[in-house]
């Protein structure tokens, strides 16, 4: 257990400092952290189209719609870094990063739906889990309590499954395609609304000693 802990340690420490060096290299060429933050949501823009219009351009489209997520899902892990580093972090800028990631959230998943890559009861209900485990850390921090490592699925694990997904669909045949992103979507959907539920009760024994 304590190899596993310090291995991840390790990871986390490497991946820190990659993002530092190319939150340097994007500050240097002008971007600054709500720039970052418009280029992602344009990136989960253009994913959601590829999702939506994926049988027409079969396998392109796919593999396009998972690198265009991971280049949003990696402008939603940089422009934090950017705003820390320089010393450019507002509020404004925090709430604004909050809103386009609501956004892109939204989007994807209605590209996925809309291209038919999922049921739309699953679709629905990642939607509904995703938005909501953005909520409950909100309304939890605005009242002092700290969410960022509680629960099974923050943005970023979510947008993971989705690009492993989708990558794994492109080698597959177009019904096996389908299913591939319907299993991903339920898993999202699953996940999603126990971290909800985990954040209520962690919320629930925070407040209530």
């Amino acid at each position: 257990m304590k190899k596993a802990v310090g291995l991840l340690t390790k990871i986390k420490k490497k991946v820190q400092s990659w993002l530092a060096k190319e939150a340097e290299i994007l500050h240097k060429v002008g971007f600054t952290p709500n720039k970052v933050s418009l280029t992602g949501l344009i990136f989960a823009l253009l994913s959601a189209a590829a999702y939506a219009t994926w049988s027409v351009y079969y396998p392109t489209a796919l593999l396009l719609a998972a690198v265009l997520l991971l280049l949003s899902g990696f402008c939603d892990a940089i422009d934090g870094v950017i705003a820390r580093i320089y010393g450019e972090t507002t509020a404004f800028g925090g709430f604004l990063d909050s809103l386009f990631d609501r956004y892109a959230d939204a989007i994807i998943i209605a590209g996925i739906m809309i291209g038919g890559l999922c049921q739309t009861f699953w679709g629905l209900l990642a939607l509904t889990g995703s938005l909501l485990v953005s909520y409950a850390r909100a309304r939890a921090e605005a009242a002092g309590i700290r969410m960022e490592t509680v629960g099974l699925a923050e943005r970023a694990e979510r947008i993971l499954i989705y690009v492993a997904a989708t990558l794994i669909a492109t080698f597959c045949s177009p019904k096996n395609a389908i299913e591939t992103m319907n299993i991903a979507t339920i898993i999202v959907a699953v996940v999603t609304n126990i971290t909800v539920i985990q954040r209520l009760i962690y919320f629930y024994n925070a407040v209530k000693q």
